[in-house]
């Protein structure tokens, strides 16, 4: 993988925890420019369980003159290894993997099956765009060296299939999934707001509709909320808020691990634009919050068959509407939440992710 931060990034640690508590050798090869206290503590925790051990190297962000490099480099840290497997996760990470895939088959004679989890990725792109292009175009070249495409929701699948095109190659979709300490109930701090969001502060995410929305409610009476993450427009996201008059209400309270982010809101709020199988809707879900999220994309999936209500992307009128329903009625959005949480915990596990992408290596790495 490139950048150990996120969904991406807590995936890859859960997989490969549970990969090696299974019996198998695993290690983890990264960006070694991406870092900060958090990741490095992040790493020193799997690091003992790993056998193959972790390796940072340089990862440019976007395409350029060092992924030659770069992929000599996981190609050669690879053969050291002797691997049966190598898995790329996000665009980077998926490129590296299955171009040193490639290197690794020439004139070997043990053959390395290469897997690849897209994360959003290239699929976040604009699809009109030229960088869009670019990377779908780079998306079908490198199918051919895939031995399998593993998708964390089936909306996931579907946009790679409508953007890439159906590829012949073997597919799977199998969510994320949970520790059991993620299901410790919630309980919010006594000066918690009536909504946390918890998220990166970029346009996707839809603080802006977040913030609208928040001025609807507060022009009947007051409604507060905290919104904890940093990112490229949180200057753009502060502005708002005081065009909007809403600094009574609205705190920003910067970049948080999501457990501790929680107790900040008695209901949690993700009004995102675009997503693919969001950690904080699950995390969320598995603490007992309260959940008022729009329906794009995987999130409908992790919903499904239960009461939980979704609203429109982009629909500040509608997001308001089911805000104001939440704090109408906590006892209803207790129990609803409470059944949500059921659902997750029956249905979203690490052990059943692990399980499930284990599986599916040993089916297609025998073809």
């Amino acid at each position: 993988m490139r950048a150990p931060v996120g969904g991406l990034f807590r995936h890859v640690l859960d997989l490969a925890a549970e990969q090696a508590a299974q019996g198998h050798e695993v290690g983890i090869l990264a960006d070694a420019t991406a870092s900060d206290a958090l990741t490095d503590q992040r790493f020193a925790a799997v690091a003992p369980r790993l056998a193959l051990g972790i390796r940072r190297i340089a990862m440019n962000r976007r395409p350029g003159i060092g992924d030659a490099g770069a992929v000599r480099a996981v190609a050669a840290h690879a053969k050291s290894l002797g691997l049966d497997v190598l898995h790329g996760h996000g665009a980077k990470g998926g490129a590296y993997a299955r171009l040193a895939g490639r290197f690794l088959r020439r004139g070997n004679s043990r053959r390395v099956a290469v897997f690849y989890t897209p994360h959003g990725g290239t699929l976040n792109f604009p699809a009109g765009s030229m960088e869009g292009r670019v990377y779908l175009r780079l998306e079908r070249i490198l199918a051919g060296l895939t031995s399998g495409i593993i998708f964390e929701s089936d909306f996931a699948r579907r946009t790679f299939a409508e953007r890439v095109g159906q590829l012949a190659m073997l597919q799977r979709v199998v969510p994320n999934g949970l520790q059991p300490s993620d299901f410790a109930p919630h309980e919010p701090d006594e000066c918690a707001a009536d909504f946390v969001f918890i998220g990166e502060l970029r346009d996707i995410k839809g603080v802006d509709v977040l913030l609208r929305a928040l001025r609807r409610l507060n022009d009947e009476k007051p409604v507060s909320a905290k919104i904890a993450g940093s990112g490229p427009h949180a200057e753009r996201f502060q502005m708002l808020a005081r065009e909007l008059r809403l600094e009574r209400v609205v705190e920003f309270t910067g970049a948080m691990p999501a457990a501790a982010a929680f107790k900040l809101g008695r209901a949690l709020v993700v009004p995102s634009l675009k997503e693919s199988f969001p950690y904080v809707v699950l995390e969320g879900a598995a603490a007992g919050l309260p959940l008022v999220a729009t329906d794009a994309g995987g999130i409908p999936e992790i919903v499904a068959d239960t009461d939980t209500g979704l609203v429109p992307t982009g629909d500040d009128a509608t997001l308001a509407a089911l805000m104001r329903s939440v704090c109408g009625d906590r006892q209803a959005a207790i129990a609803r939440a409470e059944r949500l949480r059921q659902h997750v915990q029956a249905k979203f596990t690490v052990a059943r992710m692990t399980s499930d992408i284990l599986a599916f290596y040993a089916g297609a790495g025998s073809r």
